[in-house]
C-alpha cells in the first residue's frame, strides 16, 4: 500500500487527511452493505411470489361431487357415507338420497347428524359399520360437549319415517324411527383429516383415522382439545402445504373439521 505525503504540511496535517478519507469511506461501505442487504431482501421477495404464482399454476378448480356439499367419507371398504350438515341437509339425505338398499345411522344424542351409508342390499362390511358409527359420533354434539364416545345405532330405511306416533307433523331434519336398533355402544370419537391425490388435484378428506390413512396422502390425527375450528385449520394449511408444496383451501379444510374445539395429534 502507497501513501502519498504532501511535504507542504506538516505530519498531523497528512494524517488528518488520511483520517477524514478513511471515514469517508467507511461510510461508503456501510451504504454499499445496506444496498446488499435490500437487494438481497428483494430478491428473497421475487423468489416467495415466483414459488406462490408456480404452486398457484398446479392449482386447477375441480368439479366437486354431489356429495360434496354434505359431510362425507369413503370408508376402508370403499362404501361412500353422507350426512347432514343442519336440519334443512339432514332432511335432504333422507328424502332425496336415501335408498331402499343403504343403512341409516345416527347417534342416541340430541344434535346428532342423518348418515347414510351408501351400502348393498343393506348389507355391509362390519368395517365399514364400525368406521360409519365413529364418523357419526365425531360430527355430532358428542365433540363440541367435549364427550369422548356416544352410542350409535343403525336401522334400515324402511324403519325412518316421517309419521309420528301421536300422527303430528315432523319438524324439518326429524324422523322417527321404529323397529329393532343396531347398536355400538360407547363408540369412540376417532377422527383424522387427510389430503388425497386425486389426477392433478389434492383432495382434503376427513373421517375416521383408519379409512383415512388408507385413502390420503399425508393426514393427521385430531382430537377434541382448545383450538377453533379456524385456527385449526390454519394450522393444518401450513402443515399440508409444508409437506406437499401445493396451496390447500383453508374454507374447504374447515368445512371437514366437527364443530367445536380440537387439537392436532401430532
Amino acid at each position: 500500500m502507497k501513501i502519498e505525503i504532501d511535504l507542504h504540511k506538516n505530519l498531523n496535517e497528512n494524517a488528518s487527511i488520511y483520517f477524514q478519507k478513511s471515514k469517508k469511506n467507511k461510510k461508503k461501505l456501510e451504504g454499499l452493505k445496506k444496498a446488499v442487504k435490500e437487494t438481497e431482501k428483494r430478491l428473497s421477495k421475487m423468489k416467495e411470489n415466483q414459488t406462490t404464482e408456480k404452486k398457484e399454476v398446479l392449482i386447477k378448480k375441480r368439479k366437486k361431487q354431489w356429495f360434496e356439499k354434505f359431510h362425507w367419507f369413503y370408508t376402508s371398504d370403499n362404501l361412500l357415507a353422507i350426512a347432514g350438515k343442519d336440519t334443512k341437509s339432514n332432511e335432504e339425505v333422507i328424502k332425496k338420497y336415501m335408498d331402499k338398499t343403504d343403512l341409516y345411522f345416527h347417534a342416541e344424542i340430541h344434535g346428532s347428524p342423518h348418515c347414510l351409508l351408501k351400502a348393498i342390499n343393506n348389507s355391509s362390511p362390519e368395517t365399514s359399520m364400525k368406521e360409519t358409527a365413529e364418523f357419526v359420533a365425531c360430527f355430532s354434539k358428542a365433540w363440541k360437549t367435549g364427550i369422548s364416545s356416544v352410542d350409535v345405532y343403525s336401522v334400515l330405511p324402511e324403519q325412518v319415517s316421517k309419521k309420528a306416533v301421536s300422527g303430528e307433523s315432523m319438524k324439518t331434519g326429524s324422523f322417527m324411527i321404529y323397529g329393532e336398533r343396531n347398536w355400538f355402544k360407547k363408540t369412540p370419537l376417532n377422527f383424522a383429516i387427510g389430503i388425497k391425490k386425486e389426477k392433478e388435484n389434492f383432495i382434503v378428506i376427513s373421517g375416521p383415522f383408519e379409512s383415512v390413512k388408507k385413502h390420503s396422502e399425508i393426514l393427521f390425527k385430531i382430537r377434541q382439545g382448545k383450538d377453533s375450528k379456524g385456527v385449526i385449520g390454519k394450522k393444518l394449511k401450513k402443515l399440508f402445504e409444508e409437506k406437499l408444496n401445493t396451496i390447500i383451501d383453508l374454507d374447504e379444510l374447515i368445512s371437514m373439521l366437527p364443530s367445536g374445539e380440537s387439537e392436532i395429534v401430532v
